[in-house]
């Protein structure tokens, strides 16, 4: 299927034309998920090409309510590498993480459990709900507040945590095996191809905030990019998801 024709199913071809008030304040509203949680992992890393595996040493997830553009909420912690516990010079100049910080920091088995709690908190303050098989979902009802998670690309969720779970048999919460991917859906959407994420906040006349390669500073950029992609009139939909899906879909309750 070429990306043209995959955009137009998805929905996200736009043309380059100005976008009305009327048209943005109707995608705004129209959105499936009436909020997002936007996660960008900080990893081990080394300047030399090697056949180490990454490990998060910054895990930060923030609440993107659609509608106002507001983050509600947020979690952070940085995470104590097992596997390669010395940062590399390289990886406290490019991410600002220091050794100290991660030796401070927390085993990603208990990262995970804070995790999950932070969600079962948003879950009961503010009614949100993560179905387990969006692609099939039906649109939600009134009372439910649907939610998922958006990334800069599938590396977060998709390579790093997927495997990093699997090499040291940790459990990931189930709705992280969804997610939106927002590069790709800025290419799709704008019809060009993102030079990084500050790329795509420069060319929407955004400046970025903070450091780059924080990853709570790149988290609360990306949700400032998705927040301005949903007023262009970007109706976020689910780009990855790791599940085999049969039947009818659920939604996920955190364990």
């Amino acid at each position: 299927m070429s990306t043209k024709k995959l955009a137009k199913e998805l929905g996200l071809l736009r043309q380059r034309s100005q976008t009305s008030a009327g048209t943005k304040k109707s995608a705004v509203s129209n959105q499936m998920f009436s909020h997002l949680i936007v996660i960008d992992f900080e990893s081990t890393c080394w300047r030399e090409k090697t056949n180490y595996s990454q490990e998060i040493i910054e895990f930060p997830a923030v609440l993107l309510n659609t509608s106002t553009g507001e983050i509600e909420s947020e979690f952070h912690t940085y995470v104590q590498p097992q596997e390669h516990p010395i940062l590399s010079k390289f990886c406290t100049e490019l991410t600002g993480i220091t050794q100290r910080q991660v030796e401070a920091g927390i085993p990603l088995q208990i990262c995970l459990s804070q995790f999950s709690r932070w969600l079962q908190h948003l879950q009961r303050e503010m009614g949100l709900v993560f179905p387990s098989s969006q692609h099939r979902s039906s649109e939600p009802s009134p009372s439910q507040k649907q939610c998922t998670f958006l990334t800069w690309s599938d590396w977060d969720l998709g390579v790093c945590l997927q495997y990093e779970c699997k090499r040291k048999q940790l459990h990931k919460p189930d709705v992280l095996n969804s997610w939106i991917d927002l590069r790709s859906t800025y290419r799709l959407f704008y019809d060009r191809k993102p030079k990084g994420l500050n790329g795509a906040l420069q060319d929407l006349g955004i400046q970025f905030s903070g450091r780059e390669h924080s990853g709570l500073d790149d988290s609360r950029n990306t949700a400032k990019l998705a927040s301005r992609m949903m007023r262009d009139g970007c109706v976020m939909k689910i780009t990855r998801s790791l599940e085999r899906v049969s039947g009818r879909s659920a939604t996920h309750s955190i364990s």
